[in-house]
């Protein structure tokens, strides 16, 4: 699913931190880093028709590496925007 991010992540979160995150062999072999944590938080997103929701978003981060694999875990509710 494309997307695109339209405000800050809020309420980021760890939910999971080295060696309980199944794929952590994959994005050290991938990516590099060390201490790798698995996030969640909350943002307005852009679907690709445009339409805007607040959604929950999950990715991988690590030290030096930044925020990777990011993807749309729900869609919580739609947000109206005003027409052009």
């Amino acid at each position: 699913m494309f997307f695109e991010i339209v405000s800050p992540i809020l309420g980021s979160e760890p939910f999971a931190v080295g060696h309980s995150i199944r794929d952590l062999e994959r994005l050290t072999q991938t990516y590099g880093g060390k201490n790798w944590k698995k996030m969640k938080g909350f943002a307005k997103i852009r679907l690709q028709n445009s339409i805007v929701w607040y959604a929950e978003l999950h990715w991988y981060e690590a030290h030096g590496v930044g925020k990777v694999e990011m993807k749309v875990k729900r869609l919580l509710q739609r947000v109206d925007t005003p027409a052009c």
